[in-house]
């Protein structure tokens, strides 16, 4: 049975951060958490352009709890469940992402979200004209000790990620994003 790498320590915030009970992103991080737009890109820059996608994980499921709760969806409803490594210029994974995509999201023009392959969803996002994005929450994560993967092997217990609910043509889909330990970015991404 497949483990999630990382689950929520408890709910998700919005900004400004005082629900975290006193606890704060290192400095180096906040810019990459509340960055607006496509962390692929600002991936791909940082790395300058050695950047892949492992996948961990993908398959039809039912969303936890409290992603069906940000989707606005009923107990039993399936969903495309998505999780990969976004790895920069170093064999270290930088990023940890869980994408959410409901079946009826998947129905229509959609439909080719289904076949991603190794090709990461927010490039591909945020190339749709018709893209919106909801507010973007914080959370810190913790390793799911259920979960062995060797490549989170030197990865540190917790991690701080980040949450958003996208409509494509008008269809929800939850897209989390969590920076693994590894990434340690000298720079805050493009605008």
């Amino acid at each position: 049975m497949y483990h999630s790498p990382f689950e929520a320590i408890g709910d998700w915030h919005p900004q400004p951060l005082e629900g975290l009970h006193g606890h704060a992103p290192p400095e180096h991080l906040l810019p990459w958490l509340q960055h607006p737009g496509s962390l692929t890109a600002a991936l791909k820059h940082l790395s300058h352009g050695q950047f892949s996608v492992q996948i961990l994980h993908q398959g039809w499921h039912t969303p936890q709890l409290e992603e069906r709760r940000a989707l606005n969806l009923k107990d039993r409803t399936r969903a495309l469940i998505r999780e990969v490594l976004l790895y920069g210029n170093s064999a270290q994974p930088w990023v940890y992402a869980r994408s959410v995509l409901p079946e009826r999201t998947l129905a229509g023009k959609s439909r080719y979200l289904r076949n991603l392959d190794n090709r990461p969803l927010g490039e591909l996002l945020f190339s749709q004209p018709d893209i919106r994005r909801g507010p973007i929450v914080l959370n810190r994560l913790a390793r799911n000790p259920r979960c062995q993967r060797a490549e989170l092997d030197t990865i540190d217990g917790q991690a701080w990620g980040r949450r958003s609910t996208f409509w494509l043509q008008g269809k929800p889909l939850l897209v989390a994003e969590t920076f693994l330990s590894s990434f340690q970015p000298g720079n805050p991404p493009l605008a």
